[in-house]
């Protein structure tokens, strides 16, 4: 079953200072994924927290996934940005995603985040998110679509 993850950056301070954070960060979620074998369906980087829909293979991967990208993570950025310490505001936060409508408001909630808080105006010009790579426009190898999300059109390019 989905789960719908959220990880705040601590004292809801930046956890990307700039795009070589997010292009880092979405690599290490591709390594992640696929070390856990967990499907990533959606996600948005945003600059103090990231969102992300995701179906573990079995249970606790999801767990592991988010073990193994926020350790990985917090290591590059803090060497990187000559700092020490949490970067994360506590445990991500998850919570199981079980219809398909819940899925596709999932879905809708995650890529339209950054037009509600107004980092711009069109979600598909929006580069950390999976929007224009779920409605086409953009290719990402590490998302696989819902079938809740599927179901919405004919066949997978609709």
């Amino acid at each position: 079953m989905p789960q719908h993850i959220v990880q705040r950056g601590n004292n809801r301070l930046p956890c990307f200072l700039d795009d070589g954070d997010r292009l880092r960060y979405l690599h290490l979620l591709h390594e992640a994924l696929h070390a856990t074998g967990c499907q990533l369906h959606a996600y948005v980087l945003m600059d103090k927290h990231v969102h992300l829909l995701a179906m573990p293979p079995a249970k606790g991967r999801i767990g592991q996934m988010m073990q193994r990208l926020g350790r990985n993570y917090v290591a590059l950025f803090n060497g990187r940005h000559g700092r020490t310490g949490t970067l994360w505001e506590g445990r991500y936060k998850a919570c199981l995603v079980n219809s398909a409508d819940y899925v596709r408001r999932c879905y809708r909630y995650i890529e339209l985040n950054p037009a509600r808080a107004r980092m711009t105006d069109d979600p598909m010009a929006y580069r950390w998110s999976s929007c224009p790579a779920n409605l086409g426009q953009r290719r990402y190898s590490a998302l696989a679509p819902h079938p809740g999300w599927l179901a919405l059109g004919n066949d997978p390019i609709e």
